[in-house]
């Protein structure tokens, strides 16, 4: 069994050298490069990018009143966003290492960084911002969802469901009574082997 998960572990960590190789690429054809948590354009990049930005007065002037009228419900939402980042940060900080689940990385998920864009204006910047916030903290929430559920109740729903987390697929099937004690030792003991390696790593790092 620990074979299988060492092995799962490897193609995972092909998959992400891969995906950073394909980043790479990106950055090369768009002329930046990340420096820490800043993102660096070219002179000349950065200069056309500030030529293409809609200033402020007429971005106001094209904006659909539907669109500005709603602003201020989507914003009130910033409210039970900060709050369950919040409580899902102390609840995986109390409970995860109680359970041996390995804890979910924040920065991999709630991702800033679209506001350094210069062709943005300070409207569209904010947006960005909010956006990658919210968004962030949703996909956070669901990793910190899915681990959890792993570990207290890895059995799939009698009805299907829409694109479920990537760990739903080795939950235990519904109704098979024989097959979900096994299936709740085995993947708490990935989920234990998960945390090991990723100790390791961090140490390594």
């Amino acid at each position: 069994m620990h074979d299988n998960v060492r092995d799962i572990l490897a193609r995972i960590t092909a998959l992400e050298d891969e995906l950073r190789d394909a980043i790479a690429e990106h950055q090369v054809y768009f002329r930046y490069h990340i420096e820490g948590t800043r993102i660096r354009f070219e002179e000349g990049i950065r200069e056309a990018h500030r030529k293409l930005k809609i200033g402020l007065l007429p971005w106001l002037r094209r904006a659909q009143l539907r669109n500005i009228a709603t602003a201020p419900v989507i914003y009130s939402l910033i409210v039970p966003l900060a709050l369950l980042d919040l409580t899902l940060t102390v609840y995986q900080r109390v409970c995860f290492p109680i359970y041996g689940v390995p804890a979910v990385r924040r920065g991999s998920y709630v991702v800033v960084d679209r506001h350094q864009l210069r062709y943005l204006n300070s409207i569209e910047r904010l947006n960005c911002v909010y956006c990658g916030y919210g968004n962030g903290v949703l996909a956070y929430a669901r990793e910190i969802a899915a681990r959890t559920e792993q570990y207290w109740c890895p059995v799939k729903h009698a009805r299907q469901i829409l694109d479920p987390h990537r760990r739903y697929v080795a939950f235990a099937d519904f109704g098979d009574a024989e097959a979900y004690h096994e299936t709740v030792r085995r993947l708490r003991a990935e989920l234990a082997e998960e945390r090991r390696v990723s100790r390791e790593r961090a140490t390594r790092s």
